[in-house]
């Protein structure tokens, strides 16, 4: 019996999924997107082209991949379109190689108005949303209110949206916000046209006749396991499970199922956002990997956050995913760096953590260990003999800490500036 790979992120997001699912993709003959929406923003880099991938799977490029988006996406359909568009005028084949879950939900004009009006409403308890409408989308679902794709095909299709509309605009006049959805509802009515070109499927059906035949699938998570809704530092996380159990009610396949778990990380960590980030710096350490790590977010631009590698967030991503395969990004960032930190425990009211805690709201003050940097340029290294000792030592030290190997390193945005183990 084949079983569905998984690619996911262990911190808060950002951690560069788009460029391993590509380089991934050869091994597998169709990637599927279990969970999340347009807050996605996967990047891709090579042939000195820049790609941002928000809601269709990074196997896109590759010539002979499947494209799948699954039923625990929420979508919305301008920015759907627009992005069908915006590869196509790159040259790329879309239509041919993307399919769609008719059981995936659609992101409303209004569910944007209701994302910004909560947000504005919460003032300085926000939670870093990037307004996409993706939290009162999954509201909807989880309501037995939504409104799914399979549903622009019914001749029911207006009267169910018009109902959805009038609910959400009940709720809006609750808040102190004004607004005008008539542009952006224009926008998304030609978009349901595009919709409706596309493959539309039961993607539970497909991609388990896929494995059954033997088809190598690749499933691609979105943001990162620290922003999972349950076990994420609620409530700054995102509204579905980015956790590796995603995979299972995202695309409707069994926990059995599922086999290489590949966990990618920043060798040091990044947010965007509000929220918990107990390694956060801010001196000039912090500035100078944000700086040279181009460290803004993909979707909103906002600045990322950054920090030392957490190791005690990244055990606990291990354990909650069953991670196989760790995948360390962007450890070309710290080459400068004399002297690297690592967080092996916190400090919690005068008690020290080796586990992630539920109080995260609770000031943590992380407790490091100190390795010595490797002051050399690490970008043009392509075999793992070939990285400094103390490079090494820190790869190293991440395995022995996580139990898990790391399979592959980047030491570089292109697909090319990879080093596979």
């Amino acid at each position: 019996m084949k079983q569905i790979d998984v690619v996911l992120g262990m911190q808060w997001g950002d951690e560069g999924k788009g460029k391993v699912v590509d380089v991934l993709t050869p091994r597998y003959d169709a990637v599927a997107r279990f969970q999340g929406g347009p807050n996605a923003g996967h990047t891709l880099i090579f042939d000195d082209k820049k790609f941002v991938l928000h809601t269709i799977p990074s196997g896109i490029f590759r010539p002979s991949t499947v494209n799948i988006i699954g039923n625990g996406v929420v979508i919305d359909p301008v920015i759907l379109a627009g992005e069908i568009l915006r590869l196509e005028e790159a040259g790329v084949d879309v239509r041919s190689k993307l399919l769609v879950s008719k059981r995936a939900h659609l992101i409303l004009p209004t569910h944007r108005m209701l994302d910004a009006a909560s947000e504005q409403a919460k003032g300085s308890s926000k939670i870093g949303s990037t307004l996409k409408g993706i939290g009162p989308t999954y509201m909807d679902k989880t309501g037995r209110n939504g409104l799914r794709v399979g549903d622009v095909l019914s001749d029911e299709f207006l009267s169910r949206y018009e109902a959805l509309k009038q609910k959400h605009l009940g709720l809006l006049s609750g808040y102190d916000f004004e607004f005008d959805i008539s542009e952006y509802e224009a926008r998304w009515f030609d978009s349901i046209d595009v919709v409706r070109s596309l493959g539309l499927i039961e993607s539970e059906r497909v991609v388990n006749e896929m494995l059954d035949s033997g088809t190598r699938v690749l499933a691609e998570g979105a943001q990162g396991s620290m922003l999972d809704v349950d076990f994420g530092t609620y409530p700054f996380v995102t509204s579905s499970t980015t956790l590796c159990a995603g995979v299972c009610t995202g695309l409707g396949v069994a926990p059995h199922r599922i086999g290489e778990v590949y966990g990618i990380f920043k060798a040091y960590c990044t947010r965007v956002g509000s929220g918990p980030f107990p390694t956060e710096l801010f001196d000039g350490d912090g500035e100078r990997m944000r700086d040279i790590g181009l460290e803004y977010g993909s979707t909103t631009g906002r600045p990322r956050r950054c920090g030392w590698l957490d190791m005690v967030a990244l055990k606990y991503a291990v354990q909650m995913n069953g991670t196989t395969r760790l995948i360390m990004m962007k450890g070309d960032v710290l080459n400068g760096f004399e002297t690297l930190k690592v967080c092996t425990g916190y400090q919690v009211g005068g008690e020290v953590l080796d586990y992630f805690p539920f109080e995260t709201n609770e000031p943590i003050e992380p407790i490091y260990v100190e390795l010595a940097g490797w002051n050399a340029d690490i970008s043009d290294v392509r075999k793992y003999d070939d990285f400094p000792e103390a490079f090494k030592a820190y790869v190293e030290f991440i395995e022995e800490h996580t139990g898990v190997p790391v399979a592959i390193i980047s030491v570089g945005p292109d697909r090319e500036e990879t080093v596979i183990r």
